[in-house]
């Protein structure tokens, strides 16, 4: 369908990666027809599919004006009732809808002790028949129950088109959002004051990928107990690294990891 050919991506796909290189036992799940390769898609990490006629496929067009995204969409809401007992008991569970395809109920069908995190930048896509993405904030309609229960939020600038009173607004109805600004960082607020913390300057190749790679390293710094502006720092870094590398080969490694601890000692 794209002139590259499909490739794996999307935030499941660079997010279970980069959870792989932290913590072990990292669980997916997701819906795709039967003719995905999990395997390739997810190397050792368990998935539980769910069957779809369709799977997601998303393009992303770079421009000097902005990301141009098409897709076509998987027709498949995932739901809480397709997820396993594990996952319900996760240590941290990431909720990465990319177009609209997870249902908001699924925050209050884990345990209460999960940590969970959320990139919501799906719930607010929406297409038109020719596939054109567009993204409002005001389509994410069931933002206040998922604000509520959320440990940490996670959104791009660009979701709310540079609209700092929208990310506000998210960030009086839960304990952290945090906003990242590509180059420039990000900025969190907890407690209703913000802070920001800038990134390392690095050499840009590819930036897909890095803000799902970013939300990882950033909620299981938290959630092990990392203090905030040292959990935003170090997935600064870690986002930094991912940009340097086209596509999935800017999911961390060992070499990142272990630069990104040095640079925090510093």
């Amino acid at each position: 369908m794209w002139p590259e050919g499909p490739t794996a991506g999307g935030t499941v796909t660079y997010s279970s990666r980069a959870a792989r290189a932290f913590v072990p036992g990292v669980k997916v799940l997701t819906a795709a027809d039967a003719d995905f390769d999990t395997r390739s898609a997810f190397p050792d990490i368990s998935v539980c599919r769910v069957d779809a006629p369709a799977t997601t496929q998303f393009r992303n067009i770079y421009t000097p004006a902005g990301r141009v995204q098409m897709v076509s969409p998987c027709p498949v809401t995932l739901q809480p009732a397709n997820l396993t007992s594990d996952m319900r008991r996760s240590r941290i569970a990431h909720l990465a809808p990319v177009c609209n395809e997870v249902s908001a109920a699924i925050v209050d069908a884990v345990d209460r002790e999960t940590f969970v995190g959320i990139t919501p930048q799906g719930w607010m896509r929406r297409w038109d028949q020719a596939g054109r993405v567009t993204s409002r904030a005001d389509n994410w309609v069931d933002a206040g129950a998922v604000l509520a229960r959320a440990n940490a939020v996670v959104i791009s600038i660009d979701d709310v088109a540079g609209d700092w009173d929208v990310a506000r607004r998210w960030a009086a109805q839960t304990p952290l959002l945090v906003v990242t600004q590509g180059a420039l960082g990000c900025t969190a607020f907890s407690d209703h004051s913000p802070i920001h913390v800038p990134a390392p300057t690095v050499q840009e190749v590819e930036p897909t990928g890095a803000g799902d790679i970013f939300a990882t390293v950033l909620f299981i710094a938290l959630q092990r107990g990392d203090a905030l502006w040292a959990a935003c720092e170090h997935a600064n870094c870690i986002a930094a690294q991912s940009v340097t590398r086209p596509r999935l080969a800017g999911v961390p490694t060992e070499h990142d990891i272990t630069l990104c601890n040095q640079m925090s000692l510093q």
